[in-house]
């Protein structure tokens, strides 16, 4: 090769070099600009409120947090007549009390009366186990449908959980219940929130892995 051609080359090459840099540098510009709108949609499409418009009963998970924000949903929709009842599900901390009675405290704060409450006190220590008991509870009562509340950012996690423990023949809806600690518009910037996100997103993908279906050889 000539030294004009090696020198043409030469120049194509940086030209080339320069354009690849200019883009990536343009990329990263977009990305940083449009950051917040992706970080919000990101965690807007993980919170899930569908409740149907009647069910049996309404399934207010534990653990509510210190605003009893779950609490305040469900009565909220008891009081709209979404459902007769609300199964106060939480789990024992003392042998004679626990989560459930905590719960069932602040459904009668809110103007939800003791006979609509229904205490499911027990033993799990996750979603996937609570989702398990409560589809055992349900399918005893014979219920034919529920609505599951429980924290926004834990929504999506709890609808794929339950839609998998509970039989067919219960209809499971979600609704979600705001939360002071994660406000999905801004939950980048508070430690807690990110916690909060992250740790539901890990959660799912360990979810997933457990509830896959067992090859063959695993049978």
């Amino acid at each position: 090769m000539n030294p004009r051609a090696r020198a043409h080359l030469q120049r194509g090459g940086t030209v080339l070099y320069l354009l690849v840099v200019l883009s990536f540098a343009l990329l990263c510009l977009v990305v940083y600009w449009s950051r917040h709108p992706i970080l919000r949609y990101a965690a807007e499409s993980w919170v899930v409120d569908e409740p149907a418009e009647h069910a049996d009963a309404l399934l207010l998970l534990g653990d509510d947090n210190f605003y009893a924000d779950r609490a305040t949903r469900a009565a909220e929709l008891f009081r709209k007549g979404v459902a007769p009842a609300i199964v106060a599900s939480g789990r024992r901390i003392r042998p004679s009390a626990g989560i459930a009675e905590l719960e069932e405290h602040d459904l009668i704060e809110r103007g939800v009366p003791r006979e609509r409450i229904v205490r499911f006190p027990h033993d799990t220590d996750s979603t996937i186990e609570e989702a398990a008991a409560l589809a055992q509870f349900c399918a005893d009562r014979h219920f034919r449908s529920v609505i599951v509340v429980t924290s926004n950012y834990h929504t999506r996690r709890a609808r794929y959980l339950f839609e998998k423990e509970f039989p067919k023949r219960i209809t499971v809806s979600v609704a979600s219940a705001h939360d002071g600690d994660f406000d999905p518009e801004h939950w980048w910037e508070h430690r807690k929130s990110q916690k909060l996100f992250l740790e539901e997103w890990e959660a799912m993908l360990v979810s997933m892995w457990e509830r896959k279906p067992a090859s063959p050889g695993e049978k």
